[in-house]
């Protein structure tokens, strides 16, 4: 696996090393030495799927509040999103940051979130599959979000959102004056 960190400190891109060959190829997409090896989750027990039948299906921005904090993998295994994770973490230097890249079947690249990190979406193709290895169990009444458009973030998204949960409408903008 190639490890590639991102603009925001802890947060890695995840390429596979293909081993080509006249069939293919075989690649490890997850490797808890290796994950070790860059300082990352090692175990990451709980795994789940997210398809989006419409392009335009917007999830996010979700967190779990301490101390049911998660580090996630995220990997789409059928269409394309656009996947954006927002650094919350008051102390840190990237407080408010964001970063987005593609993920994509075809491209096969992961992404890595650590603790302290908001997450979501946009499915850039119909018949969207996204596959989340996750370091804790889901506690729901530990799962918070921030809106998807909270200016505090100027999140610049591909495209405007077609699908979106009530909930996810409904979260609150980040409060900057607690955070301060």
């Amino acid at each position: 696996m190639i490890f590639t960190e991102s603009p925001l400190p802890g947060a890695f891109l995840v390429d596979l090393a293909p081993n080509s060959d006249e069939r293919g190829f075989f690649a490890r997409a997850y490797c808890p030495e290796e994950f070790a090896a860059q300082g990352l989750a090692a175990e990451l027990p709980q795994c789940s799927v997210s398809y989006n039948t419409r392009k335009g299906t917007l999830r996010g921005l979700h967190y779990q509040r301490p101390p049911h904090e998660e580090q996630k993998l995220v990997r789409c295994t059928a269409g394309a999103i656009f996947d954006v994770i927002v650094d919350i973490r008051p102390q840190s230097s990237h407080y408010r940051r964001w970063f987005g890249t593609q993920l994509t079947a075809q491209n096969r690249r992961s992404l890595f979130i650590p603790p302290g990190f908001a997450h979501g979406f946009i499915a850039l193709s119909d018949d969207t599959e996204v596959y989340y290895m996750i370091s804790v169990p889901h506690a729901p009444e530990y799962a918070q979000g921030l809106r998807w458009s909270d200016p505090a973030f100027a999140i610049q998204w591909p495209l405007a959102p077609t699908v979106i949960s009530a909930r996810d409408a409904a979260y609150p903008l980040l409060d900057v004056s607690a955070a301060q």
